[in-house]
């Protein structure tokens, strides 16, 4: 993923399906897939409590509208995490903002 780290891809469902920290996706503008691009992968984006946020193929449209609802959402109940106003051009990370600096 974006932010270096590595995740398994759960081939059993069709689509195959990719589990991941939401701020692992930063900066990530296309639509992940696998097999040279012709299997895309559904992703299931988590909150930094891995739990479920969203569930999409489309990252770039979920990052120009329903992101900033979960933005909104987020940044009270996960503060030490970082929930930039422009996702598409921001760095992924793993870390918290205290982490980063």
């Amino acid at each position: 993923v974006p932010s270096g780290s590595y995740y398994k891809i759960d081939y059993a469902q069709s689509p195959p399906v990719l589990a991941v920290k939401l701020q692992e996706m930063f900066g990530y503008q296309g639509n992940p897939s696998v097999c040279n691009g012709n299997v895309p992968l559904m992703l299931h984006l988590l909150s930094p409590a891995r739990k479920p946020l969203q569930i999409t193929q489309d990252l770039p449209h979920f990052w120009s509208s329903s992101y900033f609802e979960v933005r909104k959402d987020m940044r009270g109940r996960y503060p030490k995490h970082p929930w930039p106003e422009d996702p598409m051009n921001s760095e992924a990370t793993r870390f918290t903002k205290h982490k980063r600096s």
